[in-house]
Formats: C-alpha cells, structure tokens, sequence
C-alpha cells in the first residue's frame, strides 16, 4: 500500500518485533509496495555487533480486509496464521525451497502475532531479489522457471490443516447489493455515496453502465463452481503473478502465501501460462493436462473478485489517496477488460 495504515504507527511495529526477539533499537523503513499489506523493511544498526546490518521484511495485515481468510477479524487471524503455518511446512517439510516463508516469533513460536483489533504482524526474511510488479509481461524463460516452481508446489504433501479453497467470491453479496444500489440510484443513495469519498458516485455510474456484464459475468461463475466437482486438488499459491515473484540471480522465488489453498492447478496456472507451448511444459512435469475452461475460470474469478473488493471500498468512507486512486484505476480497468472480452 502507498499510504500507511491508520491507527499503526512505526512505535506499533517495532513493540511487535520483540516477539521475534528483534531489539528495540532497530531501524524502520515503510515500503510503499503491493496492494493489501503494509510493509516495512526492518535494519539492525551497524553498531549492533554480530547482527550489525541484518534486514526482515516486516507485513502488517488488515484483517478487516481479508474477507476470503474468514468473516470478522478473529476468524481472518486464524486463516492467516493457518495460511503462514503452511508456507513454513512447505519450506520446511516438503524441500520447497523457493517459498519465501515467515520467520517463527522467539515468543511461542508462532509465524504471525496480533497487532491492536484490526491488524496482525508477520516477520520474513530479507530477500534482495528483484520483484515484479502485477501485468508484467515475462519473457519465456522467466514464465517457464514460475511454471516449474508451480509444478513442484502441486505435487507436494499438503498438510492436513490445509483448507480447500472456496470459487464462491467472499463478497458476492456485496456486489450484487452495490449493482442493485447503482441501479436504484434514489437521491439519499447519491447523497451517502458523497459524504463516503470522492470516488462513490464515479464508482455508482461505472456498475450502473456495466450492471447487465457484471451479472452475466457472475453467472458465467456460478458454471465454474459447478465445474469443480470431483475435480483434483493440490496445493495451489493463489496468487502467484509476478508481482508476488522475486528474481534472485537465475533463480525464481515465490512471496505472499495468505492465499494458499487446495484447489485444481488452473487456480494458479492462468497467472502464468500464455500459450500452449507454457501448458505443454506443466504437462510433462506433472502428467496433469490443464482445463482451458478452468483456466477462464479462473480468470474470471479473479476479475469479479477485484470488482467486488473495490466495489466495496468505494461504498465505504475513503480518501482520495494514491491507495484510492490506484483502486479506482483498478475498478475501471477491470470493468472495461470484463465488458470487452467474450463470454
């Protein structure tokens, strides 16, 4: 995120790091990357001996935003500690060296401690590779090294705390209540949606223009989930675009695991694969032939789940902020792709 999260000052964060045994003496950075988490790189001074220089990659997670980790904060700090526990098994337990996994708090071990009501911490190691950035465009080299790594993690041993993960949009309800708002369009709904932010009512009138796709496009879902029956699950990233990718020499690596879940392998191969030559190399690492209409599918989940989310923000008080204005580009780009591509 550009902007810091309210009510969590750098004071807030570096308290926290005493449960992963980091001394109060260290120096704290906000990162302004990604879209969801607050980020700060964490430095022991160089005065501080034997771990003078040492760096963590510390996240900060809104939990009231995780709506697909569980409803209410309470249920969404488990599901991110069960998704962080999975990314510390696979690492350590399945030989996945390419999971970028939390560091284990000195205090009880945990992979990831509450932070006031609203907010969790989690610690990870510094990697200084190069990350990617969402709609990157990856050479074939690049595409084929992810699509490795993606055949290694669907093969291995899930742990049994693993959840299956769900192809039912966490904020369906949301959506369609926000479509049957810009449709109603009463005078009090546009009055509300002024006092929200300066985006609401631009929000209002792109679902109303696009309400008949959305609802298209929300049925064309529904065929998905009932695709998925009896279909094989394997361990499945989520996310793994390549802005959750960081190159480190000729070496691939994969970040961000809170989406982690069981699913068929099309959940993560849509954010990789281009052509056939991409499906053909998964094909022979794993003998598992991937479903072009589970890779739409996916696709189209994606889209919706991001029109849901932003969907959601512009409905609820918000600022015109970078973090508002990079959600705002995100609503219009997605709508227009989702009205623009054949069904």
């Amino acid at each position: 995120m550009r902007e810091r999260p309210e009510g969590v000052g750098d004071e807030d964060v570096r308290h926290a790091l005493a449960a992963w045994g980091i001394g109060s003496s260290v120096s704290l950075e906000y990162a302004p990357v990604g879209f969801g988490d607050y980020h700060w790189i964490a430095t022991v001074p160089p005065t501080q001996g034997a771990n003078a220089g040492r760096k963590w990659f510390v996240t900060v997670a809104d939990l009231a935003a995780k709506e697909y980790l569980g409803t209410g904060p309470d249920a969404a700090y488990r599901g991110l500690t069960r998704a962080m526990d999975t990314a510390v098994h696979l690492r350590e337990h399945g030989g996945l060296d390419f999971v970028v996994a939390p560091v284990r708090a000195a205090e009880g071990g945990g992979t990831v401690r509450r932070l006031g009501a609203r907010h969790a911490v989690g610690v990870l190691p510094f990697v200084p590779g190069a990350p990617g950035h969402f709609g990157q465009s990856l050479t074939p080299g690049a595409r084929h090294r992810v699509i490795d790594l993606l055949a290694r993690l669907h093969q291995a041993e899930p742990p049994a705390s693993l959840p299956v993960a769900p192809a039912a949009l966490p904020q369906r309800a949301g959506l369609e209540q926000a479509l049957d708002d810009a449709l109603g369009d009463a005078p009090d709904d546009r009055a509300a949606r002024r006092r929200g932010g300066p985006f609401g009512e631009r929000a209002r009138a792109l679902l109303s223009a696009h309400a008949g796709v959305l609802r298209a496009r929300l049925a064309g879902l529904d065929r998905l989930t009932g695709e998925l029956h009896g279909r094989r699950r394997v361990v499945t990233h989520g996310e793994p675009h390549p802005g959750n990718v960081l190159t480190l020499g000729d070496r691939s690596l994969l970040i961000d695991w809170d989406t982690v879940g069981l699913a068929p392998p099309e959940r993560d191969l849509w954010h990789v694969a281009r052509n056939q030559t991409d499906l053909d190399r998964y094909a022979e690492a794993t003998g598992h032939r991937p479903d072009r209409s589970l890779l739409d599918g996916y696709r189209l989940r994606w889209a919706l789940d991001d029109v849901a989310a932003f969907a959601g923000w512009f409905r609820a008080p918000h600022d015109g902020g970078a973090d508002s204005e990079q959600a705002w580009a995100g609503l219009r780009d997605t709508v227009a792709w989702l009205a623009s591509t054949p069904a």
